[in-house]
């Protein structure tokens, strides 16, 4: 008396094969672009257990200086007591200036946060507005 026929064990290992790929993958890929989402407060508390992880750093811009014909920044991210100095190079979103509001996506390191992505908040988008008064 056969349990399961040759067909169904096939359709069953290769479900399971494909399955587990798929699996497989999917965890990589996530582990991958995971960025714990920190404010400048809490990762400049005890900054060593940050060092080389990535990170989405929350905070507000602060004397930010660009360097001549070039797209290389300079600046500090700062929150309530603490600050972080931060560099970038790239092209930056056309509200990143002194005092906007930002998500940096990089790494910290013993001489400052190294940033990979920058996204300005807008914050006049959410006050509310004389229109319609």
């Amino acid at each position: 008396m056969e349990i399961m026929s040759t067909r169904t064990v096939r359709v069953l290992l290769s479900v399971l094969v494909i399955g587990g790929s798929l699996t497989a993958l999917l965890a990589m890929s996530v582990r991958e672009s995971a960025a714990f989402y920190k404010h400048v407060d809490e990762v400049m508390v005890s900054p060593d257990q940050w060092y080389g992880k990535p990170l989405k750093l929350h905070g507000f811009v602060a004397d930010l200086k660009k360097r001549t014909d070039s797209l290389h920044y300079k600046f500090e991210v700062t929150t309530r007591e603490f600050s972080v100095p931060a560099t970038y190079t790239g092209i930056v979103p056309d509200t990143f200036k002194d005092g906007s509001e930002v998500v940096l996506t990089g790494r910290l390191s013993a001489d400052g946060f190294h940033a990979d992505e920058v996204m300005a908040k807008c914050p006049s988008k959410y006050e509310p507005g004389q229109a319609g008064r």
